[in-house]
């Protein structure tokens, strides 16, 4: 348990997205419980990673009935995604930093 700590608050300290990343866009449901993470990533680490990259696009998207998924778009419209269903909100979260470096 202490290394997951240890990553996430590795992953909190790098968490700046770079050049290369354009955008990144959550697609989660507002009631299914595989999105449950997602949702609590959004309450709890959405405004410090803002606050971390204040002019980078960062989409909530909500509809009813999906997976959750991240996606980022790089540069010349290449795209990743990540599935995000059952993961934590700090799994989330260090998802995300992955996706920053693929």
């Amino acid at each position: 348990d202490s290394l997951l700590q240890e990553k996430i608050m590795a992953a909190k300290q790098a968490l700046k997205f770079g050049p290369a990343i354009k955008e990144i866009r959550l697609h989660l449901c507002q009631k299914s419980a595989a999105s449950q993470g997602v949702r609590d990533f959004v309450e709890s680490h959405y405004v410090p990673l803002k606050i971390a990259n204040p002019k980078f696009p960062i989409l909530v998207r909500e509809c009813s009935g999906i997976h959750p998924k991240a996606w980022a778009r790089f540069g010349f419209g290449r795209e990743a995604s990540v599935d995000l269903s059952g993961k934590t909100g700090d799994e989330v979260y260090l998802a995300l930093a992955k996706l920053e470096q693929s």
